[in-house]
């Protein structure tokens, strides 16, 4: 295995060979002590700068995906608390654009009723979507 307690995708582990095109991936994350729920979004890449002839250049980088749980404090102290088996970690969908990532995170939040709901850790959707970053689902 190539890290603890992996994502799963379909069932499957899910490894750095898998990303591919991707840029991000929408989760779930399931409490296995009480059922709670948290939907969120995560890059595979963050910012990073490299020396280059005297002078730094942007580049991309390998987030911390592997070890990420979420922005909620709430679910993150969970995880310090029970431990991080048990959590089950998934990956819903893999996006090719930040646009996309933006878009199925908050379309899933509100299907499931994350705000409604007691059974999620969501306290907050924010979300800012232009018809343009969508152009991929008319094709």
């Amino acid at each position: 295995m190539d890290y603890e307690n992996p994502w799963l995708l379909n069932e499957q582990i899910f490894t750095s060979e898998m990303i591919a095109a991707h840029v991000g991936f929408v989760y779930k994350i399931t409490n296995l002590h009480d059922g709670r729920f948290y939907i969120g979004k995560k890059l595979f890449t963050r910012a990073g700068r490299k020396q280059v002839k005297g002078k730094k250049k942007k580049i991309r980088v390998e987030s911390d995906w592997k070890k990420y749980y979420s922005s909620s404090e709430e679910l993150n102290a969970d995880v310090q608390k029970l431990g991080i088996h048990k959590f089950r970690r998934e990956i819903l969908r893999l996006c090719k654009s930040r646009g996309e990532l933006n878009y199925f995170e908050a379309k899933y939040q509100f299907s499931m009723d994350a705000l409604e709901s007691d059974n999620f850790y969501n306290n907050l959707i924010m979300v800012r979507v232009h018809r343009s970053h969508l152009k991929f689902l008319k094709t």
